[in-house]
This record gives C-alpha cells, structure tokens and sequence, in this order.
C-alpha cells in the first residue's frame, strides 16, 4: 500500500509570493492524521523568527498498520526546512524515508513558494514544485466557498478548495490564511484526513 503519491501535497512548494503576515500566532500548526476512523499520524509545521525573516519547520510522520497482527505496511517520515527572507523562500531542503526508500533535497527558492500547505497563497499557483524529489506538478484550483470545518479545539470557519491535476486535495483555511484541515484519497479509496489539533 502506497501513500507517497498522496502525501507529497504536504511537501511541495508552489510559485508565488507568501502572505508573511499569515505566520500562526502561536507559532505552529499540529495535525492528526487519520485514516478510516483511525489515528494514523502527524503533521506539524513550526515557525521561528519573524515576517521579514524566519524558517518553518515541517514534520510528518506517517504508519499504517494491520490491525489484528499489529503488523506496518506503510511508514512515511518526512522533513523539510524552509528559510525565509523578505517574503520570498531562500531555501528549502528535506529528507524523506518513504517505506524505506530515501530521498534528500537541497534546494534554493528561486521564487518559489514552499507550499507545504500552511498558507492559502497557494491557491494562486498553477505549477507545484514537490519538494521530496524536485519533480513540477501542473494543478488547478477550484474554489469551493465557506464552509465550518471540526478541529480537535472545535468548529472553525474556513474557506474550502480543492486542487486537481498533479495533486488532487481538498484543502480549507481559517479566516487568517492558515491551514485548518486537508482530505484526499489514498491508493485503496480509503480518505486520509489531517485534522488540526
């Protein structure tokens, strides 16, 4: 069983400005992710520094397990960093064990924007830089309006879109511009859902 293909959407990087202002006030977001009713993860971005100048940290880790002989057949663990300076991405590198099979990549901005998901600017962007193998993804944005979206802390008003193409993710951000909540299906049909805490 193969995530990978589905998990990229949280390590890419999209080409456009990022809304620097749009930096969570508490300095992180932390994610569930669950699949089929079940606790299968996390995600997590960290933030330090300030708008003008500052890096974001992304974490996810990922196991998927047979539940009566509690055996793994799908482990993902990625992390990336990603520097900033006057609203424009200096560098992004990561690190990725995707069941077993390493990838690292160092890389300068050149305009990108890291889309790691955090922030909605990436609703603008038609083209995707995945930032576990380097690779360009083509994608388009459909706006899906308002929507009240649960979170571990309760109902939070969002607005909903969904990307397709290269990516497919139903992705909804709070009134500040922050991800508040990510769905798409992985290999088997089953919906994976990163649930903020």
């Amino acid at each position: 069983m193969r995530f990978s293909a589905l998990l990229i959407g949280c390590a890419v990087a999209l080409s456009a400005p990022v809304n620097a202002m749009s930096i969570p006030s508490s300095g992180k977001l932390s994610f569930d992710v669950v699949r089929k009713g079940k606790d299968i993860g996390d995600h997590s971005y960290s933030f330090a520094g300030t708008g003008n100048s500052f890096t974001v940290k992304v974490v996810t880790d990922i196991m998927v397990k047979v539940p009566l002989i509690r055996t793994t057949v799908y482990n993902f663990q990625h992390e990336s960093i990603e520097t900033w300076k006057s609203g424009k991405l200096q560098q992004v590198s990561s690190k990725t064990n995707d069941n077993g099979e390493p990838h690292q990549l160092k890389s300068a901005g050149n305009g990108a924007l890291p889309a790691s998901l955090w922030n909605d600017d990436v609703i603008s962007s038609q083209e995707l830089i995945n930032t576990i193998d380097g690779k360009m993804m083509k994608v388009r944005i459909a706006d899906l309006g308002k929507e009240n979206v649960e979170t571990k802390r309760g109902i939070v008003a969002t607005h909903h879109y969904r990307t397709s193409g290269d990516l497919i993710r139903d992705l909804w951000y709070d009134a500040e511009g922050n991800l508040a909540r990510v769905a798409f299906k992985a290999d088997d049909g089953s919906t994976v859902i990163y649930i903020r805490k």
